[in-house]
């Protein structure tokens, strides 16, 4: 959400903006509603007012001068809670419009219209060139017992599947990993709720827009989070934060749940989309500074290039597009991770800044020095996401022999298992 004066001061900017991220809206709507509601609140208050005056006035009156007045005051006491109602009903409408906002790009956000418009910052790790037929991960799961997707299709359907064995272990292996990795670089360490209310998810931009990709646990009212940047994000909901806290730098390790609502038919084989994984995520909250917003933008990535490397992984850094950016994002960087079965780099990560949107949808404030209130900026960034992450780990360190080698980090976090054999 933004400030609705700086929308009526760039109702172009904002219209681009919604035009260059493909998102269907129309600022001059708002303006509209806004202009609407503003001369309706006038005439409240100028009733109000009357109605006030006539009130005291009612004690300075004769007998004969009361009953006549007292009917005016009916009257207008009739029309204020008409143009209440009315009033109501236009800031109802005016929040809908408002959160259909989008947050205009940072200026170095590349204008596209699809993924294949993102640009490659970099590339790291050789594609490694195998002396054998290499298998998919789905083969290599089968063949050493790690991974079962007919049995999870049978119980839950679609998209669903069962890890065992050291598949388990290596998941579980990853995400301590992953936890550990941030505790070490200040982050705090928290279990989140996996469920949670609405006003989480408008708060973090994902409702309105994202319903059809959410599940809802309709006699509670409540929603399975995506993501535990949804809860990690509320945390502080309607606060006023201290300056000196700044940065807060939260992490969680959640599962995570997404219909996929709009996929029939893609993505199907394997552990690449599918409705329930696991995720260890980096949330940022700090003062409101663009500058000082982009480093923080920097530092997360930087988090998630150092984890992918240590795993040995070749992935691609993107510069996210307009038109493959969300409505709150002001500037999102993609990692990609090289994916042998897919011959291609395939995201893994995603980095996002929002500068105060959802802040503003958060009321998440705090005073600067000068005791001014503000909105905090928010940034976020995956770690590490798993099962998809399985699918290089499993892909690219398998060897001739069917076996699986698992990266030097995670055999702390295996109980010393350091290659994965077919049962005997």
């Amino acid at each position: 959400m933004l400030d609705i004066k700086f929308i009526r001061e760039n109702a172009e900017l904002i219209n681009q903006t919604a035009q260059d991220k493909k998102i269907n809206f129309e600022v001059s709507d708002l303006l509209d509603i806004d202009k609407k509601k503003n001369s309706l609140q006038e005439e409240l208050d100028a009733l109000r007012s009357k109605l006030n005056e006539g009130n005291k006035k009612i004690r300075t009156l004769s007998n004969e001068e009361r009953p006549a007045h007292i009917v005016a005051m009916k009257e207008v006491s009739e029309k204020v809670k008409e143009l209440d109602e009315k009033s109501k009903d236009l800031k109802s409408l005016f929040l809908v419009e408002m959160l259909k906002v989008p947050s205009p790009l940072h200026s170095t956000t590349p204008i596209g219209k699809t993924d294949e418009d993102n640009v490659v910052l970099s590339t790291w790790g050789e594609i490694p060139k195998f002396d054998f037929e290499p298998k998919s991960h789905m083969a290599l799961g089968d063949e050493l017992d790690i991974i079962d997707v007919e049995r999870g299709v049978k119980l839950s359907g679609a998209r669903s599947y069962f890890l065992k064995n050291e598949g388990t272990l290596l998941e579980l292996a990853l995400m301590r990993y992953a936890l550990d990795f941030l505790v070490k670089r200040g982050f705090t360490p928290m279990t989140v709720p996996q469920f949670v209310k609405q006003h989480a998810m408008m708060g973090t931009g994902y409702f309105p827009g994202g319903e059809d990709q959410t599940y809802k646990l309709g006699e509670d009212d409540l929603y399975l989070i995506g993501t535990s940047e949804v809860p990690l994000a509320s945390y502080h909901y309607d606060e006023v934060l201290n300056q000196k806290d700044f940065p807060i730098k939260l992490t969680a390790w959640s599962d995570c749940f997404r219909r996929e609502a709009g996929t029939y038919g893609k993505d199907t084989h394997g552990l690449y989309r599918i409705h329930q994984f696991q995720k260890v995520e980096q949330v940022y909250i700090m003062e409101n500074d663009i500058e000082a917003s982009l480093k923080a933008h920097q530092y997360l990535l930087d988090n998630a290039i150092d984890f992918i490397k240590s795993l040995g992984i070749p992935h691609q850094i993107t510069d996210v597009c307009s038109g493959d950016i969300g409505q709150g994002q002001v500037k999102k960087y993609d990692i990609n991770s090289w994916m042998p079965s897919r011959d291609a780099y395939c995201e893994t990560h995603s980095c996002s800044m929002f500068y105060e949107f959802q802040a503003r949808r958060l009321k998440m404030r705090y005073k600067d020095k000068n005791g001014k209130m503000k909105f905090c900026h928010t940034l976020n960034n995956t770690l590490i996401a798993s099962p998809r992450v399985l699918i290089p780990i499993l892909e690219l360190n398998q060897t001739k022999e069917g076996t699986i080698k698992i990266p030097e980090v995670l055999v702390p976090y295996m109980h010393g298992i350091t290659e994965i054999k077919q049962k005997k």
